[in-house]
């Protein structure tokens, strides 16, 4: 059962659509599984000021790439880079077990939207710190 707060990002998502001159762009997934999603950043002063998210998934997928993006909107990139998935599911007030892959798909897609803008800068990009390396098993793909 889902949270009255999934619901709501997933029935009106929050930052919906694409930034076409965005700073940083991060896009991960499993198209077996079908959860596909694409972060766009936009970065001024070292600061995202503007996020928006494209996701093809289930309805966790795209609540969770809602909060992820109202999450991080407004913070630093060190702020955005420490964002965790279990952030994202507090925040929406928790997710089935066999959901809370959607959650690390938005914080690994924020990762990869960062180090995209990093290289972009001429930066080293950083590094993952759980190792996180984003696969599904097939019990978990609805």
């Amino acid at each position: 059962m889902y949270s009255e707060k999934v619901m709501d990002h997933f029935m009106n998502p929050r930052n919906q659509g694409e930034i076409s001159d965005a700073d940083g762009v991060g896009e991960v997934g499993n198209p077996s599984c079908g959860d596909i999603m694409r972060i766009f950043i936009k970065v001024k002063d070292n600061i995202i000021t503007d996020v928006k998210f494209q996701t093809f998934g289930c309805g966790a997928a795209i609540a969770s790439s809602s909060m992820a993006t109202e999450l991080i909107k407004g913070k630093t990139l060190e702020e955005a880079w420490e964002m965790s998935n279990k952030a994202v599911v507090e925040a929406l007030e928790g997710l089935p077990p066999v959901k809370v892959h959607c959650s690390v798909l938005a914080e690994d897609g924020i990762h990869q939207a960062i180090n995209d803008y990093r290289i972009k800068q001429g930066l080293s990009p950083w590094e993952e710190k759980g190792g996180h390396t984003h696969s599904h098993d097939d019990e978990t793909c609805e």
